[in-house]
């Protein structure tokens, strides 16, 4: 821990030494020029992510990264016209002249579109098309987010969940599970901090406030040197910053839970704070008389917040939390009590600084904590467990553009990260296992563009942990070509490695328990090979083919058929296994009109085995579905009403089938012991899934207080009982099978006042 305090003692001296010289340069370099600044929405004030600006006539441009920031190098002296782009904004064009050794700041803000009806220019925001260009990548936009019906209240993972290669276990679950991967493959970050459990109400959503949120990107394989620390994917979201041009809020009351929030500017930055609660207390209290296990009492909370102050023109600080927990009191059966409490609470200080025309850095200190304590009784007897994950860390990043070929990033992310679990029955403790472990990951990475078809970035990074001595290289590359500015071929490849896991239910996430690595346990592991075109033959549309395999080594969790845990040591109750996924995805989508939306399509497979289970042959898990398809249509039908619908159609999920049991009649055995004849492990599949809901939106002013939203939407809306899984009777012979199926037809309706 001492030589990762003593590189982060030397990057903080660095990043506060004045700009007194300048580096070396050429003679060519002194007679040529730059620009940079950060571009934000004009309404705002908000950072944008993936706008693009480029100098007309030239291949000098770039695009802003997460801070907004972009950085142009060595454009030779001259006149030129700057044009700034971003989807759902109106284009902003700048004239410029450089002279020879300057660097020029250039800041823009970019308005919003206009929705013209009748020359049909209204667009979606859904995703920007220059960022997700790159291969794996997807970006939601807050829009969807909203606009999108969802059960109860908007949710950020639903919507991710529409997109090709991610998938919904079932209707009661946010998780991800995305190109075969389960949950605990996909790295979380909010504000640059690990997010240990997403989920509010079982499971049913995610923690994530909507009216919080700026930014959501999705790496849904392949994803650069930068990320590290899971062997799928990366779903990196930034809370807004706070409008800095007026005081303004959100006041939001739906059938499951309500929300406000503010924000606004200060004389050195802006602010927002954002609160969420469950208001299902009425409801469960009219149904607690007439339906059986009805939670005695229920609630979830969480709050975001973000402070931003601007010391400079070269440095912005920011300060952001959230704090997150459920409680629930649940009489599951007659002589069953669950208490189930969890939650999160993360936080961080992030210091960005532009140190020249061509070197931007980011230093985060952040904090996370994940706790979950169930608690169960069942006749009088106690079974209670703690769980808790605490993760105290700093992340170092520089970003260099030397030059119009190369965009240079690397960086360090070290900390120290205690889990904690501790099973207790009757009092007694069974089980307490603690690790602590230090860590350190470094990455470096090179975008170069080696000519206007053809881009290439490579990257390398390198992660430790300390608990097992585990050290892994991980290296990265991707390849672009471009034989027409519309069509784009692209290849990747990525190894992995996974110091985590993740021992989750479906049916309630506040029983989740995560392990780390450590002596006897190793590293889960795996490599990543992607494939891809895409093609936008015009502004309106644009079409993607990507194909994806992937393997998954070193796979751990605890082991079931271990009967008694009591005295073994941490690695000895383990099993490993390994894994692989392959599949192919498409997606049409089009942006503008007053009709517009996308379509997304999934083949697939994923596979596990485990030794001596399942005969040592791979088996399908649960969530192997070999065909999804998702279409999303929004129409536009006025200024102040829009009509939004979602169909989903999946392959059914697997699951073992009970083949029949065997019955000993025989005089001399009084309980005889009748075993269970199965199938193949998840050899046979539930039904298909499918479900349309249907969404309305009226926009309108609350008594001139502000603007209103009143969302009329109506979940499931030809009500297909899709089934959830099956139950099976055992003490009958043959065996008596029941079906117990999700959502039925559900209106919702939520009402919103932006003021």
């Amino acid at each position: 821990m001492s030589n990762i305090l003593s590189f982060l003692f030397l990057f903080v001296f660095w990043m506060i030494l004045p700009e007194t010289g300048h580096a070396v340069t050429t003679d060519t370099d002194q007679n040529r020029a730059g620009i940079n600044g950060y571009i934000t929405e004009e309404a705002t004030g908000e950072a944008i992510w993936g706008a693009n600006i480029i100098l007309e006539g030239t291949t000098f441009g770039a695009s802003t990264n997460s801070s907004g920031y972009y950085s142009v190098n060595r454009i030779p002296a001259g006149r030129y016209t700057a044009i700034i782009t971003f989807v759902g904004f109106q284009e902003v064009r700048r004239e410029l002249e450089l002279e020879a050794g300057e660097t020029l700041r250039l800041d823009v803000e970019l308005a919003e579109a206009g929705l013209e009806m009748d020359d049909v220019l209204v667009t979606s925001e859904y995703y920007d098309q220059e960022e997700r260009q790159t291969i794996g990548v997807a970006t939601v936009s807050t829009q969807l987010i909203r606009d999108t019906p969802a059960v109860l209240q908007a949710d950020v993972f639903r919507s991710i969940q529409l997109l090709p290669g991610i998938k919904a276990a079932s209707d009661f679950s946010s998780g991800l599970y995305i190109r075969g991967g389960s949950p605990d493959q996909t790295l979380i970050l909010l504000d640059n901090t690990t997010v240990y459990n997403p989920t509010h109400f079982f499971g049913f959503f995610s923690t994530f406030n909507p009216d919080a949120i700026r930014d959501v990107r999705v790496f849904k394989g392949g994803f650069p040197a930068e990320y590290g620390g899971r062997i799928g994917s990366v779903v990196d979201i930034y809370n807004k910053d706070g409008n800095r041009r007026k005081t303004a809020g959100t006041v939001s009351v739906g059938m499951l839970s309500s929300r406000a929030s503010i924000e606004g500017p200060y004389s050195k930055g802006s602010y927002m704070f954002a609160l969420r609660r469950s208001t299902l207390e009425p409801l469960l209290w009219a149904l607690r008389g007439s339906v059986d296990n009805i939670p005695e009492s229920f609630y979830f909370v969480d709050a975001n917040g973000k402070i931003n102050y601007d010391a400079g023109p070269r440095d912005r600080f920011s300060f952001s939390f959230y704090a997150g927990m459920d409680d629930v009191v649940f009489p599951a059966a007659d002589d069953l009590l669950l208490n189930l409490n969890y939650g999160n609470i993360t936080g961080s200080a992030t210091w960005r600084r532009i140190h020249s025309g061509d070197v931007f850095s980011t230093l985060t200190f952040a904090g996370s904590r994940y706790f979950n304590d169930p608690r169960f009784e069942f006749g009088g007897t106690v079974f209670e467990r703690n769980n808790t994950v605490t993760d105290f860390s700093v992340k170092a990043d520089i970003e260099w553009t030397p030059g119009q070929h190369h965009t240079v990033k690397g960086g360090l992310w070290g900390g120290t990260i205690l889990v904690t679990l501790e099973d207790r029955f009757d009092g007694l403790v069974t089980q307490s296992p603690e690790l602590t472990s230090e860590y350190i990951s470094a990455y470096l990475q090179d975008r170069w563009r080696i000519s206007t078809r053809w881009i290439a970035t490579a990257g390398l990074r390198a992660s430790y942990y300390s608990s097992g001595n585990h050290f892994r290289l991980e290296p990265r590359a991707q390849l672009e070509y471009r034989p027409t500015d519309e069509i784009r071929l692209q290849t990747g490849y990525g190894r992995y490695a996974q110091f985590k896991s993740l021992i989750t239910n479906e049916a309630f996430s506040g029983f989740d328990l995560w392990l780390l690595t450590d002596d006897g346990v190793p590293p889960a592991w795996g490599d990543q090979f992607l494939a891809g075109v895409k093609w936008n033959p015009v502004r309106a549309w644009s079409f993607e083919l990507e194909g994806f395999y992937r393997t998954m080594r070193q796979l751990f969790e605890f082991d079931p058929r271990i009967p008694d845990t009591a005295g073994l040591e941490y690695h000895e109750l383990f099993r490993f296994g390994e894994g692989f996924a392959y599949g192919a995805e498409v997606l049409i989508q089009r942006n503008e009109g007053r009709l517009n939306g996308f379509l997304g399509y999934t083949w697939g497979t994923t596979r596990r085995k485990f030794p001596t289970f399942n005969r040592d042959e791979f088996y399908p898990p649960k969530y192997d579905r070999i065909h999804d398809v998702n279409l999303v249509v929004n129409y536009n039908l006025s200024r102040r009403w829009m009509a939004t619908a979602v169909f989903n159609y999946a392959t059914g999920q697997t699951f073992t089938q009970p083949l029949g049991r065997t019955q000993i009649d025989n005089p001399f055995i009084t309980n005889p012991d009748n075993p269970i004849i199965v199938g193949r492990v998840n050899a046979s599949r539930l039904p298909a899934y499918h479900r349309l809901d249907i969404g309305f939106t009226r926009y309108g002013s609350f008594f001139g207080i502000g603007d209103s939203e009143l969302q009329l939407q109506l979940i499931n809306a030809y009500s297909r009982r899709n089934v959830w899984f099956y139950q099976f009777d055992f003490e009958e012979n043959p065996v008596r099978r029941e079906d117990v199926r999700m959502l039925p037809i559900l209106p919702s309706v939520t009402y919103t006042v932006n003021f």
